[in-house]
């Protein structure tokens, strides 16, 4: 700043700041004057209120083509923010400058601006105006994009080299989706060893009774469409293909393979989430979500039945003269990045927890089919979903982090203590998440030479049902009674577990779950959804929903009481499935509860 810019400073300093009351005082000729000066300056007013106390930073968000209304203007790494006003004008009150500090803008449309400030910087010291320039990010896409490389390192793994929370993301099942090996087995139509099974045999568009002679290893979708790669892809391996994202018939996998092959102008080849190399083995890549801008939902505020995963989310990659994008959760960030609040927003996971499989695909709509994932959707029709006193999934699935910095500091990064969220994402698998999930009661009396016990089990603690996503997925209430000497007591009354509960079948129990028909082969309950399905029970929990039964158990002659224990066990799949695919994951006690009663 020159000598007569430093003269017209000071100049506005002694109209504007009383020394004794501190008071401002403007008249019609003061007003004239401080406006004429603004005008010759040609930039806003910064007043330091305090050498030592807190100051109030004023200055203008731009662009290329003038000011910026509606940017959030914040003091980096603190809640001290305001927006821009019509003119881009901005003021931030109660800054403390005990050293060096950073202030940032952003708007939808931009990456993030920022001006850092030294603490003897002269918009700190003398009352200097800031401005900070935004930039607008690209608009488009390329489908053709090369996932990150940094300084030749690729994928995931370039992320890592500055993101402390990649190693969270590698013990995810988002990280794992392209290797998990119950859905690879159950595509593929092989068990986990890869022992591959016979493919179906048709007559007249309908499965013949399966040989019993031939290798089965469980149903498989290549087994019933060997020509076609259907749409797992876009929800399991989204980086699989380079063709665009809106390609309903690409990424939907229902044309041949000779189709794809005759016709490549209008029907380009589906993906296979099997045979991947590279990146594509990554699932659900760090890059993938944060390339995300949008999603895609109708005015239920559901995705497209017929726009699964990718084909529902809106991304930007960047073509070769394009600056790099990264969306995120934060509108602080110095570098290549802009804010995105969907990012905490329940819809962000939308498209790839919400499917219908079967029906007659059109454009936007599939008449008929099968609703089979829906926990975006019962969330939706939950209370959690209001947004005054809700929660959403990232509440429960990316819970806040006990640590503080998301870049390593020698990386650059700022602490950010109670800001982070986890990326481990807690989901089917975790022990802590299912036991915190629901809540059980149990109570037993005795009534004559009878026990009498009544279980209750509500959903109180998860937004959508329990359980949900894969149909595979059920929930076991075992009770058992014995007496004192433990021997095991008779059941008089109460529902039995049905015979596909595999080892616990026919003892005293209920079962939440989404039991499926095969609708080619009447089998139920049956895993192979992707065939036209019938929904012939849904005994799962809504959220809040309360489940109760009662058991009556006939004690001895001479007993005088026992014990009974109720336990409510998570399974990942139909045992017998299990046993074909080799699936070994084990199953999960939710809850327990043991009752004495008697003597």
């Amino acid at each position: 700043m020159n000598s007569t810019q430093m003269t017209l400073m000071k100049l506005i300093d002694t109209i504007l700041l009383n020394r004794s009351s501190r008071s401002v005082q403007f008249g019609p000729t003061k007003g004239w004057l401080v406006i004429s000066v603004l005008f010759l300056l040609a930039i806003p007013l910064a007043v330091a209120v305090s050498a030592d106390g807190p100051l109030t930073l004023t200055g203008t968000v731009v662009d290329a083509e003038g000011p910026v209304v509606g940017a959030t203007v914040r003091v980096a790494l603190t809640d001290n923010a305001t927006t821009s006003a019509a003119d881009g004008v901005f003021r931030l009150t109660g800054v403390k400058a005990t050293g060096p500090l950073t202030v940032t803008a952003w708007a939808e449309g931009y990456y993030i601006g920022t001006v850092k400030l030294a603490a003897d910087a002269p918009e700190i010291a003398a009352g200097h105006a800031i401005r900070i320039e935004l930039k607008r990010h690209f608009i488009g896409d390329n489908s053709g994009y090369t996932w990150f490389n940094y300084e030749g390192v690729t994928g995931s793994a370039a992320c890592a080299e500055c993101h402390t929370q990649n190693p969270e993301w590698e013990a995810d099942a988002h990280s794992q989706s392209a290797k998990n090996p119950r859905f690879l087995s159950l595509y593929t139509g092989a068990d986990i060893a890869g022992n591959q099974g016979t493919r179906t045999q048709f007559d007249l568009g309908v499965p013949v009774a399966r040989d019993p002679d031939k290798p089965y290893y469980g149903p498989g979708y290549q087994l019933d469409y060997p020509d076609r790669n259907g749409n797992c892809a876009t929800c399991h391996t989204p980086l699989a293909s380079k063709i665009p994202n809106n390609s309903n018939c690409g990424w939907s996998g229902c044309h041949t393979s000779v189709t794809a092959e005759r016709m490549p102008d209008f029907v380009p080849p589906a993906p296979s989430p099997v045979y991947l190399a590279g990146v594509a083995t990554e699932g659900i890549s760090c890059e993938f979500c944060h390339k995300i801008g949008d999603v895609y939902l109708n005015d239920e505020g559901l995705p497209l039945p017929d726009m699964p995963g990718i084909l529902s989310y809106r991304l930007y990659r960047p073509h070769e003269n394009d600056h790099q994008l990264f969306f995120g959760p934060f509108d602080d960030v110095d570098g290549e990045d802009t804010y995105l609040p969907l990012q905490s927003e329940s819809a962000f996971c939308a498209p790839c927890h919400y499917g219908v499989f079967g029906g007659v695909v059109g454009v936007g709509h599939v008449a008929g089919g099968t609703l089979i994932y829906n926990s975006y959707g019962e969330w939706l029709d939950s209370p959690y979903s209001d947004p005054e006193t809700g929660q959403t999934c990232q509440d429960c699935h990316m819970p806040l982090a006990d640590y503080e910095y998301f870049v390593y500091p020698e990386q650059g990064g700022q602490p950010r203590p109670g800001q982070l969220n986890v990326h481990t994402m807690p989901g089917a698998a975790d022990e802590e998440l299912l036991r915190n999930a629901v809540t059980m009661t149990t109570t037993a009396a005795l009534r004559g030479n009878r026990v009498v016990v009544d279980v209750s089990v509500t959903n109180d603690k998860t937004g959508h049902h329990v359980p949900t996503d894969s149909p595979l997925r059920h929930v076991m209430l075992v009770v058992t009674a014995t007496d004192a000497a433990g021997r095991p007591l008779s059941l008089r009354s109460g529902p039995l577990l049905p015979a596909w509960t595999g080892d616990y079948a026919g003892q005293p129990g209920r079962t939440y779950a989404k039991v499926l028909r095969d609708d080619w082969t009447g089998e139920q309950p049956t895993a192979a959804y992707w065939r036209p399905v019938t929904i012939v029970a849904d005994t799962r929990l809504a959220a809040y929903a309360t489940d109760r039964s009662r058991y009556t158990f006939d004690l001895p002659p001479g007993a005088a009481g026992g014990q009974v224990t109720a336990r409510l066990v998570f399974r990942r799949a139909y045992q017998e499935l299990m046993q074909q695919k080799g699936w070994t994951d084990p199953d999960i006690v939710m809850a327990e509860s043991v009752v004495r009663v008697g003597k």
